[in-house]
């Protein structure tokens, strides 16, 4: 039996069967060569795979229009731009103002916000904290000349125009809480309209505050503006202007673009002269006041009047 079975041929037997055998049989030679690791190339079978194709690199498959205007590009770490750090900061910064008020602010953070609307783009803390550097607080910024605005980076001739705007919303608010007021009770409110108005100013400016026979403020007029030591007034100019007006009383007011507020001899015959001429008109000159950066000065409260 033995002889028989080595004889017995495997792959007749099953096609006289018509039946196909159900595995693949390989001749021996084929296995033999395949165990020393040649490439013999087998018979299809039912096993057999088709060659993977090579896998395409979806995320670089663009076309070139697409890499032209960039609507579909890679998503790359390398590649995508990255979000900005000021990205959204406007909108905290608004809300927290909201939230604790502007009081709350320090100078560079209100004029930050303030430069929202006068650059539309970009990153004004800078730019705000520039123009503190150069011009020292909220104030001196938006008094400073629009010429000198403009040598500090970033601020160009409309924006330097938007602060010089700030200024003058500034001045009428402070004018409206004065105006029509009875002055000597006000003399605060006065004082910080003044500063408003003349402390950061380049030139010298002379303004009378022209009251009633009630003291109420009923004209607030620049009568001179000079150059940065020196303004000329004239008497006769104030006097009759304010014969014209109806006023009885006056307030003489110039600054000192220096910031030193005190009064020079000149300032002191001024007021003098102003006194004589008004007396015969029975117009009363209350007092000079004398705006600095640095504060104030009355020639009434030093003896002068």
């Amino acid at each position: 039996m033995a002889g028989a079975d080595e004889d017995f041929d495997e792959a007749s037997f099953f096609q006289s069967l018509n039946t196909g055998s159900p595995f693949p049989i390989q001749p021996v030679k084929a296995a033999k060569a395949r165990s020393k690791g040649t490439k013999t190339q087998k018979a299809g079978t039912l096993f057999d795979k088709a060659p993977a194709a090579p896998p395409q690199d979806v995320s670089t498959a663009i076309t070139p229009e697409e890499a032209d205007t960039g609507d579909a590009l890679p998503e790359d770490d390398a590649s995508t731009p990255e979000v900005p750090l000021y990205h959204g900061h406007r909108d905290r910064v608004r809300k927290r103002f909201d939230k604790i008020g502007g009081e709350a602010f320090e100078d560079y953070e209100l004029l930050e916000i303030a430069l929202f609307g006068v650059i539309p783009r970009g990153d004004t803390k800078d730019i705000a904290k520039r123009l503190l550097r150069r011009f020292g607080t909220f104030a001196e910024v938006v008094g400073a000349p629009k010429h000198l605005l403009q040598e500090v980076d970033g601020i160009g001739p409309n924006a330097a125009t938007d602060i010089k705007v700030l200024a003058a919303v500034a001045q009428r608010i402070a004018r409206g809480a004065v105006i029509k007021r009875e002055a000597l009770t006000s003399w605060n409110l006065i004082l910080e309209y003044l500063r408003t108005a003349m402390a950061f100013d380049a030139v010298e400016k002379f303004r009378v505050l022209y009251l009633n026979k009630k003291n109420l403020l009923i004209a607030d007029e620049v009568q001179q503006e000079g150059i940065v030591d020196h303004t000329p007034a004239y008497p006769s100019k104030v006097v009759n202007r304010a014969y014209n007006l109806g006023a009885t009383a006056i307030v003489l007011v110039h600054n000192h673009p220096s910031g030193d507020p005190e009064p020079s001899k000149a300032d002191i015959e001024l007021t003098r002269a102003i006194i004589a001429a008004a007396k015969g008109h029975n117009i009363v000159v209350h007092d000079h006041i004398i705006i600095g950066r640095n504060g104030h000065a009355s020639l009434r409260g030093q003896g002068y009047i």
